[in-house]
């Protein structure tokens, strides 16, 4: 009888670890894991208790939990996303290789009247955000929608006021667009050289911004050298 329920507990737990191998959710696997231990420590009771009562034969070793365990995965902030805008929607495109072969519950946004985050799990054992806060103007959850395209997701995000352009993405932008062009109007520009009043108000805004502020900073800067790179070439 002992030797008849060793042989199914170690059945159960091979099944198990099959299952485990195959689940994607991470709650499902910790359900799974600790099912898989509870067999394995009834299976080696049951084993040890046969043993000393018969003679010793050879046994394939039961898999240790610690192989059981997923595999942390690692957490990426993405920065980079393209736009565009039709009567209805604000589209924000976002390049991810392989995002297509995905599961649709792998890939979704959290949206509000005024953000958004995309959230992509478990992309080749990583997991992307993007989060855009304080957008230019609120949005309409409730039709927003978004999409998985080949190598990209594209997120459509439906205006709360059709028919009304945007001239920014965000608030911060807006912001230091206007600051910049304040500066350019003000008596003292015209006595100092541009690059340089362009560099000052930069590092104050920066200095003194929140972190969207300084994530937009650093990007009008690389955007900026890359455009000086790109014009000494052709000179």
């Amino acid at each position: 009888m002992s030797e008849a329920k060793i042989s199914e507990l170690k059945n159960d737990i091979d099944e198990l670890n099959d299952l485990l191998k195959l689940a994607k959710r991470k709650r499902v696997q910790d359900l799974l894991s600790v099912e898989v231990r509870k067999l394995e420590t009834e299976w080696i009771k049951l084993r040890d208790s046969a043993s000393s009562s018969i003679t010793p034969m050879e046994v394939t070793p039961v898999p240790t939990t610690s192989a059981l365990v997923p595999e942390k995965r690692y957490q990426v902030k993405l920065n980079g996303y393209g736009w565009d805008q039709s009567d209805k929607y604000i589209k924000v495109f976002v390049t991810l290789k392989n995002v297509h072969n995905l599961p649709k519950e792998q890939v979704y946004c959290k949206l509000t009247e005024k953000s958004m985050e995309l959230i992509v799990e478990n992309l080749e054992n990583k997991d992307y955000t993007l989060l855009i806060n304080k957008l230019l103007e609120p949005i309409n959850v409730g039709e927003s929608h978004w999409k998985q395209k080949t190598d990209m997701v594209v997120i459509f995000l439906a205006k709360q006021h059709p028919n009304i352009k945007w001239s920014h993405m965000t608030e911060i932008e807006k912001k230091f667009e206007d600051q910049r062009n304040n500066r350019f109007k003000s008596d003292d520009f015209d006595k100092k050289d541009p690059q340089e009043s362009i560099m000052s108000l930069m590092k104050n805004m920066y200095e003194t911004g929140d972190d969207e502020m300084k994530r937009m900073i650093s990007k009008a800067w690389y955007e900026g050298q890359q455009k000086q790179k790109t014009s000494t070439l052709y000179l």
